[in-house]
């Protein structure tokens, strides 16, 4: 496929999927999202690739999320083709992440931030810049993700501190992260993809069976999410017709405070 928001690349055994907008701090609209899924299932299919990494464009962003400016009063435009319900398949790209018998290393070089971080969550390593800022922004922008965002979250960090994530929509920096087991390790800007890169290596050393069934292990445990995804979207896709969602886009979009109070009234 001819890919416009994305870099694919396959070397030496590793794939890397790059998201590559980072004029809108590389933010994902309907297309950067079946490119992904389409670059991911080349990955699974090939059997040269044994590990995927997953990164940003630029020295700013991992990923902002979804692109505010593509998303309208039933969810986003669904230009990219593989549409519905939210005008995103982000429900299918969470279940290839997870699903793809090859681990997943997250490299965030910078802003990790709503449905980026939710991205970065669900690879089954993440090693970050040292510059990298990790964050939710759902409630201020009147989005949820309510599967694997919130449910798998839980089970990285715990549940308190998973809360605090999604109700405050504070940010962290990448020692904090790495503190509460958001992260698995933490380098100097310079050294992210060098780090991953020997990361991937040394899973490629290992047997590509045992590391593919030891995957499948881990996700039995939360495999059940993937019915609470089902629901989250379904329920995303309703919320995303109401003027209080509106309020949270329209809001970012003009650059002023947000206004939410009025609707607990």
């Amino acid at each position: 496929m001819e890919l416009r928001d994305i870099i694919y690349e396959k070397k030496g055994g590793i794939a890397k999927v790059i998201i590559n907008r980072p004029e809108v701090y590389n933010a994902f609209r309907a297309r950067t999202v079946q490119e992904m899924i389409w670059a991911f299932r080349d990955a699974w299919d090939d059997n040269t690739i044994g590990v995927v990494i997953l990164t940003g464009a630029g020295d700013k962003a991992f990923c902002a999320g979804g692109d505010q400016k593509t998303k309208g009063d039933s969810g986003y435009d669904g230009s990219g083709g593989l549409s519905g319900g939210i005008g995103l398949q982000i429900e299918e790209l969470h279940k290839t992440i997870r699903a793809i018998p090859k681990p997943v290393i997250a490299a965030v070089n910078g802003y990790a931030i709503g449905g980026g971080h939710v991205l970065h969550v669900i690879c089954d390593l993440t090693i970050a810049s040292e510059k990298a800022i990790f964050g939710q922004s759902g409630p201020k922008v009147g989005s949820y993700d309510a599967g694997f965002g919130t449910a798998y979250l839980a089970r990285v960090v715990g549940e308190k501190k998973a809360r605090e994530i999604w109700y405050l929509c504070e940010q962290y920096t990448a020692y904090e992260a790495k503190e509460m087991g958001l992260v698995n390790k933490v380098v100097p800007h310079d050294e992210l993809m060098a780090a991953a890169e020997e990361w991937a290596n040394k899973i490629l050393d290992k047997s590509p069976t045992a590391i593919k069934m030891l995957k499948y292990s881990f996700n039995a445990d939360s495999a059940h999410i993937d019915g609470i995804t089902q629901l989250s979207m379904a329920s995303l896709a309703m919320f995303y017709q109401t003027e209080e969602s509106a309020e949270g886009r329209n809001a970012f979009l003009e650059k002023r405070p947000v206004n939410f109070r009025q609707f607990r009234k």
